[in-house]
C-alpha cells in the first residue's frame, strides 16, 4: 500500500512539474483578439482559454492564450503588447520568464 501511494505521489509530482516553463518570450501588437487592455498571450501547446501565470524578475502576471505561437525557435510565449507592458519588457524586446 505504502508502495503504491509513494509512486502516485511521484507520478503526480512530475506531471505539475512538466507544465512549468522557463525560457525567452517576445511581445507582438497585432491580431487584437482580446479586448483592448486585456493581457492575452500566444502558446504552441497549452489549451485555448487556459490561464498561464508569467514571471520576469519581481513582476508576475495571469495572461489568457489566445493564439499559436511563437514559431521563433527558442521563444516559449509571445504576449500580448498590454500584457508585455504589465511585466516591463517593453524596452528589452525579448527577456527570459518562467510560466506556471
Amino acid at each position: 500500500m505504502f508502495r503504491t501511494c509513494s509512486i502516485l505521489l511521484c507520478i503526480v509530482a512530475l506531471i505539475s512539474q512538466a507544465k512549468a516553463e522557463s525560457g525567452l518570450a517576445s511581445y507582438y501588437g497585432y491580431g487584437n483578439r482580446g479586448r483592448p487592455g486585456e493581457l492575452t498571450c500566444a502558446h504552441r501547446t497549452r489549451p485555448m482559454g487556459s490561464r498561464v501565470k508569467v514571471v520576469y524578475g519581481d513582476r508576475s502576471i495571469q495572461c489568457r492564450v489566445t493564439d499559436r505561437g511563437p514559431f521563433i525557435r527558442g521563444r516559449i510565449i509571445d504576449l500580448s503588447t498590454s500584457a508585455a507592458r504589465a511585466l516591463g519588457m517593453m524596452r528589452a524586446g525579448v527577456v527570459r520568464v518562467s510560466l506556471d
